[in-house]
């Protein structure tokens, strides 16, 4: 399994990460990263451990899948944070000189699941502020916009926008009265102001964007091909603790306070610094 990307990041994608707010990147995770972590993901949402979301409508036979920080439960996931390319991929799209893992999130649509991924941005789940946060999400499986896509808003990033978070099972606890929601962007397909961006993935290729970069996707219409995305977050030099209410919930109390960089080694390893160019990541 490969440590480092499969092949260099160009200049021009990452011009396109700065400009658009998100860009794909083809095949920088080999095949048995793939074959593990697709494993991995199938074991870990029939085992039931860890926070799950799960979407089951009364009007279909498929199921929407979600849980979050997967690697403190599973040694598969901690492996794909600590020996994975996902964090110097994250540090050459955000030019920081380290980088801190933040969390991963694991997304499972079995075919013909009708439920979406309703419009959002990352950032106003998270208790950050800071333009050094990426996320990277990685198919495991084939994935298409017809099997349930991701789509983005080029720019969307730049807006200077803060949608109210919503949640593939529209939890409460995310539901930010002092937000806007987010526009059903699927209705306005036809606006000439809007750019939208997607692409078909091969298990391996990655996209990764801007935490206000707004995106969703539409139903799994396959019948027979699972929708599988890993996503693992990170951060890097100018990231900020801003704990703000309805937002992700932390597996413990950091030791930083309001404003400050988010220093604490045991919630929020640093898995990469560019002086050593990969740091011995932590193993528990």
């Amino acid at each position: 399994m490969n440590q480092k990307p499969t092949k260099a990041i160009t200049e021009a994608e990452l011009r396109t990460y700065e400009e658009d707010g998100v860009v794909c990147l083809r095949g920088l995770f080999d095949d048995e990263w793939c074959r593990r972590m697709c494993d991995a993901a199938i074991r870990y949402m029939e085992s039931g451990v860890g926070r799950a979301r799960v979407v089951d409508r009364p009007d279909e036979t498929g199921k929407f899948y979600s849980s979050v920080f997967m690697c403190g439960h599973d040694p598969d996931f901690l492996a794909f944070r600590n020996d994975s390319p996902a964090a110097e991929i994250g540090a050459t799209l955000m030019g920081a000189e380290q980088v801190r893992f933040w969390y991963d999130q694991l997304f499972i649509k079995e075919p013909t699941t009708v439920a979406p991924t309703h419009w959002h941005h990352d950032l106003p789940f998270w208790p950050f502020l800071g333009e050094h946060l990426v996320s990277i999400w990685v198919a495991l499986t084939p994935v298409t916009t017809a099997s349930s896509g991701l789509q983005y808003i080029k720019g969307s990033h730049k807006w200077g926008k803060f949608y109210r978070p919503v949640t593939p099972d529209k939890d409460p606890a995310f539901d930010n009265p002092a937000l806007e929601p987010c526009p059903d962007f699927f209705q306005r397909k036809d606006d000439p102001s809007l750019t939208f961006l997607d692409w078909d993935l091969r298990p391996g290729d990655c996209i990764c964007h801007h935490p206000l970069a707004v995106h969703g996707a539409g139903p799994n219409r396959s019948q027979s091909q699972r929708r599988i995305g890993l996503s693992i977050r990170f951060f890097g030099d100018d990231a900020r603790y801003d704990p703000k209410p309805y937002t992700v919930k932390l597996p413990a109390e950091p030791s930083c306070g309001p404003g400050e960089y988010p220093a604490d080694d045991d919630l929020f390893p640093v898995v990469w610094r560019r002086s050593d160019q990969q740091v011995a990541p932590p193993r528990q």
